[in-house]
């Protein structure tokens, strides 16, 4: 891949980016101040940006606190930032999430709560039932990692081990208004699957999640399915009419923009989809299907054109290798275009990390293979041992941008044919 093609890859990753800058996002979005307190509370990978946006707009008196991951914070002038761990949770993530308890307890109905909610919030924010311990969650959360679900189903399933997801926050905000500004990282951008949906309204029954958690084949400790056995299908509160929830950015609003900027250098894009889920291995054929008969045919759009799509795929561990959902797409994207010339690629995280790595993804083509083997890493192997990172760094194919401060999930770039 020639230096011009991967600047230009790169461009539209960091189009896609901007988009979903806090600042921008936030602007028109806030709500009117309240008669009584201005109380801010936030969680997800881009929580910490989102506050200090909110600080640079906000005319009036307030208070707060959000958690992000480790590594990620912004600085902020009144509103506390915390760190915990992500993607398996931690002891500092029990005592953010109590903070962030405490900080909507005791309010009135004159209240204000300013929610600013993105992806990661899940982990940060662990809140076990009583008879649970951090230990479950964490037990919780690798379980759901290795299993491949969809992120729907995982959330749908944290829910019922919180006492923070599923609109909980938002209940014992309660009399207070809750105003919750969302940047979605989920395919369809359901606002009560960002973060496990703390201040959203809505929870699955603990049969429904018993019955997905039975289907996927999901090991669970014993205290869990307990704790799960315990519930029954009560009827949930109903949500407050004064609450209002924002989807302030997303992966569709991102891809066009990217698309925009495709556009703008004279190639053609084709946004495939923003929900795009399923095993990362298998997406990667699919979209190596369309690329190649784009490039055979050009149809339905000749060439150069460049195939753009977000989502968020899933990778079934099966060994302890090193990589992200986006590395592995990328890794099984270059063994179906091995020898293949004109077509390049680039899938990353919105976030800047792809999974738990440096790199927020990776750059292939029709060589990318074959210079793998060269550089003694065979593709298939570390395709099959989830070890996608070490197989582009021998052939110095990774991007690594560092946290971006927003995230709306999986981004993909397929340009083929020539650059203007």
């Amino acid at each position: 891949m020639s230096d011009t093609q991967r600047a230009f890859l790169s461009h539209l990753f960091d189009c896609a980016v901007a988009a979903a800058d806090p600042l921008k996002a936030l602007q028109g979005r806030l709500p009117a101040k309240p008669k009584g307190r201005t109380v801010v509370i936030g969680a997800g990978k881009g929580a910490a940006q989102l506050a200090q946006a909110f600080e640079a707009l906000w005319d009036g008196p307030f208070s707060g606190v959000v958690v992000t991951r480790y590594g990620y914070a912004a600085p902020c002038k009144v509103i506390k930032v915390m760190e915990a761990a992500h993607p398996v949770p931690d002891a500092a993530g029990l005592e953010a999430a109590q903070a962030l308890k405490v900080a909507v307890s005791d309010l009135g109905p004159d209240d204000l709560v300013i929610a600013l909610i993105c992806g990661g919030g899940s982990s940060l924010l662990p809140d076990p039932p009583t008879g649970l311990g951090l230990d479950d969650l964490q037990a919780l959360n690798q379980a759901l990692l290795a299993s491949g679900a969809p992120i729907s189903v995982m959330n749908d399933i944290r829910k019922c081990f919180s006492g923070i997801n599923g609109g909980r926050l938002a209940e014992l905000a309660s009399p207070a208004r809750v105003c919750s500004l969302i940047v979605s990282d989920v395919p369809g951008d359901a606002a009560g699957e960002v973060a496990s949906g703390p201040t959203v309204a809505g929870r699955p029954m603990p049969s429904d999640v018993a019955a997905m958690i039975n289907a996927r084949g999901i090991a669970l400790p014993e205290s869990l399915i307990a704790h799960l056995q315990a519930q029954d299908d009560s009827p949930l509160p109903p949500p407050d009419a004064r609450n209002e929830t924002q989807i302030i950015a997303s992966a569709a609003i991102s891809l066009e923009a990217a698309a925009q900027a495709a556009r703008a250098k004279g190639v053609n894009a084709w946004v495939l989809s923003d929900r795009i889920e399923g095993e990362a291995e298998d997406v990667a054929l699919v979209h190596a299907a369309l690329a190649r008969q784009v490039a055979d045919s050009g149809f339905p759009h000749p060439a150069p054109v460049v195939l753009l799509s977000g989502g968020e795929t899933t990778v079934t561990l099966r060994h302890k290798g090193r990589g992200g959902r986006n590395s592995a797409f990328q890794l099984s994207l270059a063994l179906a275009l091995e020898g293949v010339d004109g077509i390049h690629a680039l899938a990353a995280d919105t976030d800047g990390i792809d999974g738990s790595e440096d790199n927020a993804g990776a750059f292939v083509d029709g060589t990318t293979a074959d210079r793998m083997r060269a550089a003694g890493a065979d593709p298939q192997t570390h395709l099959q041992h989830n070890d996608s990172y070490t197989a582009f760094a021998a052939t110095n194919d990774l991007l690594v941008t560092g946290p971006t401060g927003t995230n709306v999930n999986d981004f993909r770039a397929i340009l083929i044919g020539d650059l203007p």
